[in-house]
């Protein structure tokens, strides 16, 4: 069984989901992707545990504190592909980003190629199911481009706005 919760923020309402343990999706209003790797109805619970701790981690960074993503018990689901990409990502320090191309060079090495495709990360960055915790957003374009981004290049303004990273160093796609 899965369970969901709203949380208000700063970027709009976001809905959490569970499997009564783990977090297991964060997704903003109207994100592209929405709810897509929960594959069943979810029951509304807002007092579970986790959605307590994921309340007050996002509280803390939407105070522009830095909370560690470890403190949330996390079970995204995906291909080892995708899984691999997320762990990528949850490297990225807070107020800092990376690009598409330069997580293309580490999922190369680790899957020991010559090569990988900055198009096929950017496909598993943005099927990422927590958003904001697995910080997605901090991901650009290797020319420095706010592209791709699955809750809205608005939001991912806000949210690198939020941790204190210079936007006005991007360009717009």
């Amino acid at each position: 069984m899965y369970y969901q919760s709203d949380y208000d923020s700063a970027v709009g309402k976001i809905t959490m989901a569970s499997n009564g343990e783990s977090l297991v999706g964060l997704w903003i209003e109207g994100q592209k992707y929405f709810c897509d790797s929960v594959r069943e109805p979810m029951q509304v619970h807002h007092a579970l545990p986790v959605f307590e701790a994921t309340k007050k981690w996002l509280d803390r960074y939407f105070a522009g504190q830095r909370p560690v993503i470890t403190d949330l018990p996390l079970a995204p689901s995906g291909s080892v592909f995708r899984q691999m990409v997320w762990k990528i990502l949850c490297e990225i320090p807070y107020g800092e980003t990376t690009t598409y191309g330069e997580i293309a060079k580490k999922m190369a090495i680790l899957t020991g190629r010559k090569t990988m495709s900055a198009q096929a990360v950017g496909g598993a960055v943005s099927h990422n199911p927590i958003s904001i915790v697995i910080p997605c957003h901090r991901v650009v374009g290797s020319g420095g481009s706010l592209t791709g981004y699955a809750g809205g290049i608005d939001k991912k303004i806000q949210l690198l706005q939020i941790e204190g990273v210079d936007t006005t160093k991007f360009s717009m796609p």
